[in-house]
């Protein structure tokens, strides 16, 4: 049976598929098995399969699972069955207290990666070689599925996976299918270019497919994604964000390749709803901007439906409550404007660059020479992952850092002297931008940007960043440090 691109599907399970409970399902997963699950911005993840193994594992199942995600999953899996011991390994980032804490303990081995190439490190056998691809969809058929709120890595991984389990979620609307675009790249080596030539251009089709004779198991379930839950944006957070806007009308009328069609990304969370809503009205706000990333949040349906925004392309939906209920009760309303596609291609280091995107993302905290900590407070305890920041950062047109330029309270700079960790180095770092400036790296040579760097820090910290400056100068050498006390303060 042919998936088509649109809604046309005759159910949610067609053909000869067979169908399980969750508990049937996860007792035939092996004790120490390796899989590979759908999930990409917490939404689109599975959560029968999860939840059972999780409620297998608490009754005294010795589970000692490798689980590689396509990002950021929900509670089933990095809640329940991470804190009932089932996870052993993880793969490539997590965002919930439970795994976070594992990982710090120790008790988890959580290894930290990249988007863009993962797809291709599970395909071709260079992270993990998956057992069973436990996968969510709309619908599914022989050898076919129609993905729910996120295609992330989901192509490559049951392509990879011995065997293919299905959760199929009558809670997520049908009308999804229209959203996506699935294309699967040819392998290496002499791989050909994506043909994408336009954020808003759909060169796949709305199922992902895969051997049939690998599904084992159909599972039925009936239950939305945890909604994102954003927080009002602070004063700090709209001061900030109004700093980026300047960065980017600026760029319009100063950088050709911005100003003849401004594509922008942004980091996922309350900092980058904060910087939609600053865009709306503004100048920018013109019916050309575009979207290139990876995560559609309100602030961009806000865009959409005002006509501030032509197009949005990203491999998730992470959305409210509020946001859910706009796309899952008129899905038809967004189609035409937002396409979901791989993560191998809203990642693509190749796409990003074609289309000029100016990326903005948060951080821990920056260097006096633009150093950026992402994922590790003091150097030490991991946040959540560097996900697809390192794509963006370094494959940008422009790429802007934005934090607030204190933490704990106003008790600890997120500018310091010498990153204890570093995410994206001096070389991709174009601007940082925190509530008290801009600071453009661009062209600077190192002392030069520690000095536009130290304007941006809280006038708190101003002085003794200077004097370390100061002592560090008195040192030879291009970039001078004063290694004694370079960690003495760390965000």
């Amino acid at each position: 049976m042919t998936a088509p691109r649109t809604a046309g599907v005759a159910g949610r399970v067609n053909g000869d598929c067979p169908v399980k409970d969750a508990a049937t399902v996860a007792a035939g997963i092996a004790d120490d098995a390796t899989l590979a699950v759908s999930g990409f911005g917490s939404v689109g993840d599975p959560k029968a399969v999860p939840r059972a193994l999780a409620a297998a594992a608490r009754d005294g199942r010795d589970l000692a699972l490798t689980v590689v995600s396509g990002g950021s999953v929900g509670d089933p899996l990095d809640t329940d069955l991470v804190a009932a011991g089932g996870v052993a390994r993880r793969y490539p980032y997590q965002a919930t207290t439970a795994a976070r804490t594992a990982a710090n303990e120790r008790e988890l081995a959580f290894a930290d990666r990249g988007i863009a190439g993962l797809s291709d490190e599970v395909r071709f056998g260079r992270l993990v070689d998956p057992d069973v691809a436990v996968v969510e969809a709309v619908a599914v058929g022989p050898g076919w599925l129609i993905p729910s709120t996120s295609v992330g890595q989901t192509p490559a991984y049951v392509r990879a996976a011995d065997e293919v389990v299905v959760e199929v979620n009558d809670a997520q609307p049908m009308g999804l299918s229209a959203f996506h675009d699935v294309v699967v790249r040819d392998p290496p080596p002499d791989r050909g270019p994506l043909a994408v030539s336009a954020p808003g251009e759909r060169v796949g089709e709305s199922a992902v497919r895969f051997d049939p004779e690998k599904l084992r198991a159909v599972v039925r379930t009936d239950r939305r994604d945890d909604p994102y839950e954003f927080r009002d944006p602070t004063a700090t957070d709209r001061r900030i964000a109004d700093n980026v806007l300047t960065v980017l009308e600026r760029a319009v009328d100063r950088d050709p390749v911005i100003g003849a069609a401004p594509t922008l990304q942004f980091g996922v969370g309350s900092l980058g709803n904060a910087l939609m809503g600053a865009l709306s009205g503004s100048s920018l706000a013109d019916g050309e901007l575009r979207y290139y990333g990876e995560v559609i949040q309100d602030g961009l349906l806000d865009l959409l439906a005002d006509g501030d925004l032509a197009v949005a392309s990203a491999t998730s939906l992470a959305l409210s409550v509020d946001g859910q209920d706009r796309v899952f009760d008129a899905p038809e309303r967004y189609a035409e404007d937002v396409v979901l596609r791989p993560s191998n291609v809203s990642n693509a280091p190749s796409l990003i660059d074609r289309f000029g995107v100016v990326a903005v993302n948060s951080a821990v905290g920056v260097d006096l020479y633009g150093h950026v900590n992402s994922t590790h407070v003091s150097g030490a305890r991991l946040i959540n992952g560097i996900g697809g920041s390192v794509d963006f950062n370094r494959n940008a047109h422009l790429t802007v850092v934005a934090l607030p330029a204190t933490a704990a309270g106003g008790d600890v700079s997120t500018v310091v002297p010498l990153a204890s960790h570093v995410d994206h180095t001096e070389h991709d770092t174009d601007v940082v931008v925190t509530e008290h400036g801009v600071a453009d790296l661009r062209g600077k040579p190192p002392v030069a940007r520690a000095e536009a760097i130290i304007e941006c820090a809280a006038p708190a910290f101003r002085p003794d960043l200077r004097a370390y400056l100061d002592r560090a100068r008195e040192s030879s050498g291009h970039l001078p440090h004063d290694l004694s006390t370079a960690f003495d303060w760390q965000s």
